[in-house]
């Protein structure tokens, strides 16, 4: 019966002795973000699924894909500007924990993508006829990181975040700010 009691003594004491182990290299992660673009959450927003993948030190490659949505307006007439990107970058730990409980990454990726403006239809119900095309556009993308381990496997993202695009009629500087939650697995 001892010999019971002290294995189960052992199992205990390991089980608590065991700190979990982030960040680990090449471990993986899928994150889902959601963001404002502008004031108006509801009606000019981004989404976002990135895959991770870690490296050294708490840095990651990024891998991710983008819709965003707004609209401008023109008299009574709400003009939707959708932009679909793809992104490919490197996010580097500037600070964090010895835990790495929380941590604040900033990364710097290549974006490229096509934008459409009023669904690719150039003349209003007015008669109006807008003069901007839909474009390919490319540029660059910086985001600042806020991360969090709830868990093991789950982490709460706060980013900001902003992307400068070539190629395109519209705005060429583009902030955003969000919110996101990553599996690592």
């Amino acid at each position: 019966m001892i010999k019971y009691i002290f294995a189960v003594v052992l199992v205990l004491w390991s089980i608590t002795a065991v700190k979990a182990q982030r960040m680990l290299p090449k471990q993986k992660g899928l994150e889902v973000n959601a963001g404002m673009l502008s004031k108006e959450v509801s009606e000019n927003y981004y989404l976002n699924l990135t895959l991770t993948v870690n490296g050294k030190n708490g840095n990651y490659w990024i891998w991710g894909a983008e819709y965003a949505h707004q609209f401008s307006g023109y008299r009574d007439v709400q003009i939707p500007l959708e932009t679909y990107t793809g992104e490919v970058g490197y996010s580097l730990q500037l600070l964090g924990d010895t835990r790495k409980t929380i941590t604040l990454n900033a990364g710097l990726t290549a974006v490229a993508g096509y934008e459409t403006i009023n669904r690719s239809e150039a003349v209003l119900p007015d008669g109006s006829t807008i003069l901007d095309k839909d474009n390919f556009v490319y540029g660059t993308g910086g985001r600042l990181t806020l991360e969090t381990y709830l868990s093991d496997r789950f982490v709460l993202l706060l980013q900001g975040r902003t992307k400068v695009l070539w190629g395109t009629d519209l705005k060429q500087f583009r902030p955003s700010a969000g919110i996101g939650l990553r599996f690592n697995f």
